[in-house]
């Protein structure tokens, strides 16, 4: 299995998307969305200031710059007909066989399936290229748009974890999805 190490970009290609490692570049497009009220009202962040935003893509690129396997897979989607890029997914490696997946996309594309296909890619990645034996996806059970991508991969609901979550100054419950590298 191959793996993207310290330092070694990672590019994947979807028929519609490029996912690949953030650049400083990306700020301003980052920051269209990361700062949008309605993008990060299921978030765990958000909305974003701009010192925020560089704060982040200053942390994702420097993660690069450590040393031993990659655990975090922080990739910007962008589209492949005009190279905008519409938002960000990422696999969080937990030990070998493990993995948490998340994406967050720019309002304007919301339900045109590239949530769905950048998820896909990121999955088929986890399996084949980490040797990764689950991989599991969290959401705020009023976000539909974001359990229907889970339902639609072909993830599993394991289930409500009840307020295990304080942020943005309330408790919050989720739904835990996942999907097996055999269930592929």
């Amino acid at each position: 299995m191959a793996e993207a190490g310290a330092g070694v970009p990672l590019r994947l290609e979807t028929s519609r998307l490029i996912l690949r490692d953030f650049v400083a570049e990306d700020e301003a497009a980052v920051h269209e969305y990361a700062s949008d009220p309605e993008v990060t009202r299921h978030m765990l962040w958000g909305p974003n200031t701009e010192a925020e935003t560089r704060e982040f893509l200053q942390r994702t690129i420097g993660a690069l710059q450590v040393e031993g396997p990659r655990q975090v897979y922080e990739l910007a989607l962008v589209r492949r007909s005009d190279g905008r890029l519409i938002g960000g997914c990422g696999l969080h490696r937990e030990g070998t066989a493990a993995a948490e997946l998340g994406y967050c996309l720019s309002r304007g594309v919301w339900g045109q399936g590239y949530a769905v296909e950048a998820a896909q890619a990121l999955v088929r990645f986890g399996f084949a290229e980490l040797g990764l034996h689950r991989i599991y996806a969290k959401c705020r059970p009023a976000n539909v748009g974001s359990y229907r991508v889970m339902e639609k991969l072909g993830m599993q609901r394991e289930g409500l974890l009840r307020e295990h979550l304080h942020v943005k100054g309330a408790w919050h419950d989720s739904l835990l999805y996942s999907i097996l590298a055999h269930e592929i």
